[in-house]
């Protein structure tokens, strides 16, 4: 047999058993290749490591521009103390609160109304093989910064731990406006010298506090619709290195941004 017909035998013969597992599932049934696939998946995943890199949300967690944080942002509207046959809680939140995605509608109005929300977020881009890197400590992430963190080709996916972490800035009521970001320079590079689309960053913003630049910033990377910033992360336990990463924004329609759970993975 030819390596033609081989490995359209072996297409076949895959099709085919995916056709049986899909068949055997309709009637309600778990086929033998579907329990032991399963027993397989769970050892995997049992070998993992998995770091919860969102941060909790409480009043405490601290808020952009502000000195009160989130404050009471949870109320119990039905109690079962009270009465109530269940309890029941509403909650009231910016949508760029602690641990969050950017949606490319946030600085660019034309892609707001074009329905760049973050229900439209790529979750290829989201999920997937993530570098983790240590910057420079006291320096913001600059074109400099970027060259000499030689970031190769082929990453998609990086999570910049600063000097923010080492300061637990997200673990302070009060922001700090002089946390570490990206520059204007150093979001350009980015985009123009990288492959990267995941912009993970350990504070309330991928642009540092200054006007002209947390715009350009922001400019430069949502204006590509393919590159996602996710901040605020906690990456208090995190170590550089290779790690998959899991970030689930909640799926809000004409959200400028959405809260996330994020998660790592380590071998």
């Amino acid at each position: 047999m030819t390596n033609h017909n081989t490995s359209l035998f072996s297409s076949l013969l895959l099709l085919s058993l995916l056709a049986l597992v899909s068949l055997a599932s309709a009637h309600g049934t778990v086929s033998t290749y579907d329990l032991q696939k399963i027993k397989e998946e769970e050892s995997y995943y049992r070998q993992k490591k998995v770091i919860d890199i969102s941060h909790k949300y409480v009043p405490d967690l601290p808020s952009y521009a502000s000195k009160k944080g989130l404050g009471d942002f949870l109320n119990l509207v039905g109690s079962i103390k009270n009465g109530s046959l269940v309890n029941l809680s509403t909650f009231k939140l910016s949508t760029h609160s602690g641990t969050h995605a950017d949606a490319p509608g946030h600085f660019i109005d034309k892609l707001f109304d074009m329905g760049c929300d973050a229900d439209s977020l790529d979750l290829r881009t989201l999920n997937g093989p993530v570098l983790v890197v240590d910057t420079p400590r006291d320096k913001n992430i600059t074109a400099e910064v970027m060259r000499s963190l030689n970031i190769p080709r082929g990453v998609k996916r990086v999570l910049f731990r600063t000097s923010n972490t080492d300061k637990r800035l997200m673990h302070q009521k009060e922001f700090e406006p002089s946390y570490t970001a990206f520059t204007a320079d150093g979001a350009e590079y980015l985009v123009q010298n990288t492959d990267i689309k995941l912009v993970g960053i350990d504070y309330l913003s991928v642009g540092i506090n200054v006007r002209d630049d947390i715009s350009k910033v922001h400019y430069a990377l949502l204006g590509r619709k393919d590159v996602i910033p996710v901040e605020g992360l906690n990456l208090d336990n995190v170590v550089p290195g290779v790690y998959t990463v899991h970030c689930l924004p909640l799926r809000l329609v004409h959200g400028d941004g959405s809260p996330a759970r994020c998660i790592l993975f380590q071998s």
